[in-house]
């Protein structure tokens, strides 16, 4: 990447986007400078795992006392969280389902995408392990040893990015899940997580939210994820972007922006970095890297080339 364009990129994203959080901003007398956004709300529509973890809850009232707003965060599968923002209602979404994501991007619904996080898959289950897939190091080997053996499932069945990408796994294993062994409950991570423990089954769960709740739980990690040196395949990218205000005029773009400037400064990413559970580390920064990433920005597989005619 030529030097000055590796420069301008590294200044976007710890920069532009910063300034731009700031666009709202007036000069009133004297030292009285104030956002024009204060007193407002942002929607914000977010997988489970971002609220039932507690992060939000840590991290947001920075946001909302620098800017004299307060967040409205709607904790939601992935593609619930998509749907209502593709609705109109939402201003900024945070997701962890790459596919959906550049979907609702390349209609046009979401604008300036941003890495923000990351942490990673677990397969867990009793530690009796009737399916024998405790240290597996494929992920699709451990599912299909699960349906091989019948051994209870736990799907959230609920078109959220673990589901998704429990879905990806099962069509890279070339099985497809079905039966009295598969339950689809159409519930939260967390809602899985105790059915799964009431049952003695296996369910895909991020790692977050099973830190969460592990003291609650007889479940045990049974396949790693990549943060433990597990397959790649199980890791989890969060993004965020904002609602294209062309599509929906009443979508805060302003306030949006001057969230996705804030949670992707370095005091925002120190801040999810730090956040721990029971001594553990849920979440791992992503957004403030020297050399960011240009596809973060675009649907994967965007070149400029397929912009034309």
């Amino acid at each position: 990447m030529p030097i000055q364009r590796r420069q301008f990129l590294s200044a976007m994203g710890v920069g532009v986007l910063a300034s731009t959080a700031g666009c709202g901003q007036v000069v009133g007398d004297g030292d009285d400078e104030q956002p024009e956004v204060a007193g407002e709300t942002l929607t914000l529509t977010t997988t489970t795992s971002t609220y039932d973890t507690g992060l939000l809850d840590e991290i947001h009232p920075d946001f909302e006392d620098m800017y004299g707003v307060s967040v409205n965060a709607v904790a939601q599968g992935t593609g619930a969280a998509l749907e209502s923002a593709r609705n109109g209602d939402a201003d900024v979404v945070m997701v962890h389902a790459r596919g959906l994501e550049d979907e609702f991007m390349r209609n046009g619904y979401g604008i300036n995408r941003r890495d923000l996080m990351f942490n990673d898959f677990v397969i867990v289950g009793p530690e009796s392990d009737p399916a024998g897939v405790q240290g597996v190091g494929s992920a699709t080997e451990a599912l299909n040893a699960i349906a091989d053996t019948g051994a209870t499932f736990v799907s959230r069945g609920d078109n959220s990015g673990t589901h998704t990408k429990e879905l990806n796994l099962w069509e890279a294993a070339g099985t497809e899940p079905g039966g009295d062994w598969y339950q689809e409950t159409g519930s939260a991570m967390g809602e899985a997580l105790n059915i799964a423990n009431q049952q003695d089954a296996y369910t895909l769960s991020d790692r977050g939210t099973f830190i969460s709740q592990r003291s609650d739980l007889d479940l045990t990690i049974l396949v790693q994820g990549p943060i433990e040196d597990g397959p790649e395949i199980l890791a989890n990218p969060y993004g965020i972007m904002a609602v294209n205000p062309g599509v929906h005029d009443n979508a805060n773009y302003d306030l949006a922006m001057a969230y996705i400037g804030w949670i992707t400064s370095p005091g925002a990413q120190d801040a999810i970095s730090n956040y721990q559970v029971n001594g553990e580390q849920l979440f791992f920064p992503e957004a403030v890297s020297e050399d960011p990433d240009f596809q973060q920005y675009v649907p994967e597989g965007w070149s400029s080339d397929s912009s034309d005619g």
